[in-house]
């Protein structure tokens, strides 16, 4: 069983760690930041929902982030609460026994690919701090994959109800935000510090 607590506490870390190397740059409000990112990845990306993404992000506290870097870390947490939570709701269907056998098979392939996920993110979350933006861009992709698979775990039998579309939604665009704001920084050079050993 998965318990948010225990990804916390290294991410915590990790962002401490950030906070406390990262010296301050003059930048244009966070607001606004917020907004152009959004708007560019809005623009490169069909599947893209600006609207989700200003959303998601403005929940960030300004004096947490100074740059793109910032949201971008924020942005790999809000995925990794999101598949948290998800792995949750997914045990509690599965002991709820409401669903026919299709759909429990359905809803445990899910665990096991929110489960995968959860690592991935993990893992995305040190590269993009160790600046090894590739393979961050790599594992963000993979688990949007991975909603769109569980997905289609519930679509294999015509008329089946997903009961999991909107946390699918929900990771797809969170980890699309991540992996546009990732292939941003990677373009152009920056301050984020490499806590790589």
């Amino acid at each position: 069983m998965w318990h948010c607590s225990f990804f916390s506490l290294p991410l915590c870390c990790l962002f401490l760690l950030f906070i406390s190397t990262h010296c301050y740059l003059s930048s244009p409000p966070v607001v606004d930041l917020i907004n152009s990112t959004c708007k560019k990845c809005s623009d490169e990306s069909a599947d893209f929902n600006y609207n989700f993404c200003v959303a998601s992000l403005q929940v960030i506290p300004v004096t947490h982030v100074t740059n793109l870097q910032g949201i971008g870390i924020i942005a790999m947490e809000l995925a990794l609460e999101n598949a948290t939570h998800t792995i949750s709701t997914i045990e509690k269907l599965l002991n709820s026994e409401e669903f026919d056998p299709f759909a429990m098979d359905s809803l445990r392939d899910c665990l096991e690919l929110y489960a995968d996920a959860i690592a991935m993110l993990v893992d995305a979350f040190g590269a993009f701090l160790s600046k090894h933006f590739n393979t961050a861009n790599v594992l963000m992709r993979t688990v949007m994959d991975a909603t769109s698979t569980c997905d289609e775990e519930f679509t294999e039998k015509k008329g089946e109800l997903a009961p999991l579309a909107k946390e699918n939604y929900n990771l797809y665009q969170l980890s699309d935000i991540s992996w546009c704001i990732i292939k941003q920084v990677s373009s152009v050079p920056s301050d984020l510090p490499n806590v790589s050993s």
